[in-house]
């Protein structure tokens, strides 16, 4: 089997080094074993991305020594591609709209229906029809009918990684517990719902191995189920550590002092920035 992975960080902000990180663990595996390394830029939260951040990441990773073998792929330029997969789960009867606010949901579990976990959705729209769909509505996912649809057919990925290496089912019961019926597309843009738009551009960039951060390990269950759904065969995976400050907290883009940029204006050197993150 042929490698390919990618790189696919949201322009919110300014690279850290859990970025360099991950994306060094990606390029240096395709480098390796002859492979591809993509870069995608999963930009769909229109407000938040920003063109001089999507700048600021192509320089970092430059000057961090990494190449990658396509122009980059901008989700913002594919809408039409994710609204043809989310239309696919409406057609196939999926699918429901949603008109709750945050507000609406704290105030349900505030006082949870019977029967239904008090961490997911509430359930507030489950019986609501997709023609009764209104501007502003999110789109949920049946859960009940994707796991339906499934029949007895045994749902698997393959996880390569050092944590959590090995085969694994989906279990029908367990999304119904505890992932629930899932916002699939979004209200602000009316498009496919981050994660999805991501299993979807695997697809069609050809990804055979997803590398990315342990802590997206519980999404892929998630996103096995739709791409399964939607009629395709899901990648494998690679899920990673995490680096982490002084008290154990994952970095965030909120944490500026991390920043790749700030490293460099200070003098380090890539080299450093390995050595930073134990891999050099």
């Amino acid at each position: 089997m042929s490698f390919v992975t990618r790189f696919a960080p949201s322009p919110t902000g300014p690279l850290h080094l859990g970025h360099a990180y991950s994306a060094w663990i990606a390029h240096d595996m395709a480098r390796a074993c002859g492979g591809r390394f993509l870069l995608r830029f999963e930009d769909t939260d229109l407000e938040r991305s920003k063109p001089e951040y999507i700048l600021q990441i192509i320089e970092d990773l430059t000057w961090l020594g990494m190449t990658w073998d396509e122009y980059p792929l901008f989700q913002s330029q594919s809408l039409d591609v994710y609204n043809q997969s989310l239309e696919a789960l409406i057609s196939g009867g999926l699918t429901y709209p949603c008109r709750c606010s945050r507000k609406d949901i704290a105030a349900a579990l505030s006082a949870p229906q019977e029967g239904v976990p008090h961490h997911l959705y509430p359930q507030i729209c489950k019986r609501r029809s997709m023609s009764d769909r209104q501007d502003g509505d999110a789109i949920r996912l049946h859960m009940d009918r994707a796991c339906d649809a499934l029949g007895e057919f045994d749902l698997k990925f393959q996880e390569i990684g050092d944590i959590n290496s090995g085969t694994y089912s989906i279990d029908k019961n367990t999304l119904m517990r505890d992932v629930g019926d899932i916002v699939v597309g979004r209200k602000d843009i009316q498009t496919a719902a981050y994660f999805m738009a991501s299993a979807v551009d695997d697809i069609r960039q050809g990804i055979t191995h997803v590398v990315r951060g342990v802590d997206l390990f519980e999404f892929t269950q998630v996103q096995v189920l739709l791409l399964h759904l939607l009629g395709h065969k899901a990648p494998m995976y690679h899920h990673h550590d995490l680096i982490r400050d002084n008290v154990g907290k994952r970095l965030a883009k909120r944490d500026d002092a991390r920043a790749i940029s700030k490293y460099r204006a200070d003098g380090f050197s890539p080299q450093d920035i390995k050595h930073l993150v134990g891999l050099a």
